[in-house]
């Protein structure tokens, strides 16, 4: 099985409660909080372990947050290569309205990096992109560093013999996107993701699979994971289109789908398994998600009674 590794450069200490109604002027008295180290990377490397799979977590890390996130991922016995940054760790937090299962999400800003910091974390990154590995980076990236920066880790990966996932967001998908070699091993994104990196809408399957093999034959990307929500996920490649169909599910939180779905196709890749395999665990994965309060992940019980429920159709 291939080594993975997962980076995070924003990741966020999560703080999630609930309260009765939120309204606006009195003091809101609030559950007891739940803590948890978050952002894409890192929930990815969490996923995994829920899957009972194994990885690494390069994460940039700074201040009292930082170390009060490292902490928590210490006690999930998940191994940590720490870069530390400038300026403390950003925080989130989520509030679950109980009178109406509303969920409400602020996301506090990270410090800037500046270009120095950028090179650092570079230089500190390159020593764990060995030949063999399967590196995905995911999350947000801070402020302050190169929109293009997801494409000089994956030259970085592939002049090392690594292979490089991304799954992220705004400019970094724009520019990752707009690659043309070399190409990332795999890329994900959403229907409104697709959307705004190319202008353009998708109604159906077959629209965003279209769009999807466009940016392949770009040289953006081998592979394209691209999720339509509950209606399912579209998968691409040079020699496949199709579409996953999760079950009908009641969703409680959509809080760490993305993550978990990246989590199983990761595993699945790093044991060799087939690409249209590796989507089918992740819609799995990621309706096991969906089935659990605020920021929990998946896990392998229900991502496996899921499995056997999920259809694929030929685009």
């Amino acid at each position: 099985m291939s080594d993975i590794l997962t980076i995070t450069l924003n990741p966020a200490f999560d703080v999630s409660s609930s309260v009765d109604e939120v309204v606006a002027g009195p003091k809101l008295r609030c559950d007891a909080p739940r803590y948890d180290p978050g952002g894409g990377g890192v929930n990815v490397s969490r996923a995994i372990k829920r899957l009972h799979g194994q990885s690494r977590a390069f994460v940039a890390l700074g201040g009292e947050t930082g170390s009060a996130y490292k902490a928590l991922l210490d006690a999930e016995n998940i191994p940590v290569e720490n870069f530390e940054v400038s300026g403390n760790t950003r925080q989130s937090f989520a509030v679950v309205e109980r009178s109406t299962g509303r969920q409400f999400r602020f996301q506090l800003p990270c410090p800037a990096w500046t270009k120095d910091q950028t090179e650092r974390a570079l230089a500190a990154l390159k020593p764990h992109l060995a030949k063999g590995t399967m590196a995905v980076l995911s999350g947000s990236m801070p402020a302050g560093v190169p929109a293009d920066i997801a494409t000089t880790i994956n030259r970085m990966a592939v002049d090392s013999g690594a292979k490089l996932v991304l799954d992220t967001s705004g400019d970094a998908l724009i520019a990752a996107a707009a690659n043309t070699a070399p190409p990332f091993s795999l890329l994900r994104m959403d229907g409104a993701e697709a959307a705004e990196v190319s202008g353009r809408s998708f109604s159906s399957p077959s629209q965003l699979a279209d769009y999807g093999v466009d940016l392949m034959r770009a040289g953006a990307a081998d592979r394209l994971v691209m999720s339509m929500g509950a209606a399912g996920t579209v998968g691409v490649s040079a020699t496949e289109r199709f579409f996953c169909r999760p079950p009908k599910l009641e969703a409680l939180s959509a809080v760490g789908a993305g993550d978990s779905m990246v989590a199983a196709i990761m595993i699945e890749l790093a044991r060799g398994g087939s690409f249209r395999d590796a989507v089918r665990h992740g819609v799995a994965a990621a309706g096991s998600a969906v089935l659990t309060p605020a920021t929990e992940l998946c896990s392998k019980e229900t991502a496996d009674e899921i499995l056997g429920q999920v259809t694929t159709d030929e685009i």
